[in-house]
């Protein structure tokens, strides 16, 4: 396994971290997503650990809190054996104040997600939005006090647009505060807007990237193709209109050149577009999940070989899109505002 720095931080995390949104399956929404019981999840981690992967994200809204609660009994008797990372902000209850980044929420959030994952500190705790009706100096000085306090030992922020990133890095600098160290930010071969912005200050400000949905929902893994619908079954047939925008002749572009190098590396497809994703500019961990052990398995094999130049444009070439502006506009200009590169 190899490991990297989280951002501008001295912790190392593996390339590859272990998604617990499967476990639990409570409601519609994650039920589709998958349903491990504590006994699947225990097997699940002992194969992440064997593998070296000994980073496990949940999320206080997954399943209502029985991911957490499930995450913290599997790992019962292992703890210091692993990192914890859970996020806050989205909507728990019904009342006023049980969603957001406000010091109330926070602190009552934080709290209950100790409580559920069995333990006295998180390592990586993240907001998972951006909250745009709480100060970000209030958010920054709770989370501050948390880390403090040692319940906390790292801040992550997830989906944030570039501005609300780089306001919270320069409030946490005129204060003194703690930092964010890492985005957990969806990014993959269908969805390459991250690289517009988010990659560019990423690089400048020295936060690591935690990604999220590496195989668009199940995309990316060579189940749907030209005149192949969905599985029957699947999340996409559950989830339809619930997941990121896709583009139906740019999915079929990149599934073919995902096929011409799965040609020639004897590799699947799911693989090569999580190694792709390995070789980013950025990019700290991916975060993979599994709804059973043949799939962790799979995904597992995308580490220990690297795809070549050749391989790597040809699915850059495949997954280009032309965005928007102002970044149409700073391309004409290369020479000035020189793409990110590996």
């Amino acid at each position: 396994m190899e490991y990297r720095q989280l951002g501008n931080s001295g912790l190392k995390v593996p390339v590859f971290g272990f998604g617990t949104a499967t476990f639990g399956g409570k409601g519609d929404f994650f039920g589709a997503w998958g349903k491990s019981d504590v006994a699947e999840a225990s097997r699940l981690i002992d194969i992440c650990l064997e593998a070296g992967v000994n980073l496990f994200d949940t999320a206080d809204v997954y399943s209502r809190g029985l991911s957490e609660e499930i995450l913290g009994q599997a790992l019962a008797g292992r703890r210091d054996k692993v990192l914890l990372s859970t996020k806050a902000t989205f909507r728990m209850g019904k009342g006023p104040n049980e969603l957001g980044s406000s010091r109330h929420h926070l602190l009552q959030a934080c709290e209950a997600s100790l409580r559920r994952l069995k333990t006295d500190y998180i390592d990586i705790y993240t907001m998972h939005g951006f909250d745009a009706q709480t100060p970000v100096e209030e958010t920054l000085r709770t989370l501050d006090d948390l880390v403090q306090s040692g319940r906390v030992r790292y801040i992550g922020c997830s989906n944030f647009s570039g501005w609300h990133l780089m306001k919270s890095l320069a409030v946490s600098k005129q204060y003194g505060w703690a930092r964010y160290v890492a985005h957990q930010a969806y990014y993959s071969l269908i969805g390459r807007e991250y690289e517009w912005e988010l990659m560019p200050l990423a690089l400048d400000q020295k936060v690591g990237t935690v990604v999220w949905s590496p195989l668009a929902g199940g995309y990316l893994t060579g189940k749907v193709r030209r005149n192949q619908p969905p599985p029957a079954g699947s999340r996409h047939h559950q989830l339809k209109g619930q997941e990121p925008p896709i583009t139906e002749e740019l999915l079929y572009d990149i599934v073919d050149a995902l096929d011409e190098v799965a040609a020639e590396t004897g590799k699947s497809p799911a693989q090569i577009a999580l190694n792709w994703l390995l070789q980013r500019p950025t990019v700290a961990s991916v975060v993979i999940g599994a709804r059973n052990e043949t799939q962790l398995a799979q995904n597992l094999g995308a580490l220990g070989w690297n795809l070549t130049d050749e391989q790597v444009a040809k699915l850059d070439a495949a997954s280009d899109v032309r965005p928007i502006y102002p970044y149409w506009h700073q391309r004409g200009f290369i020479e000035r505002n020189p793409l990110p590169v590996p």
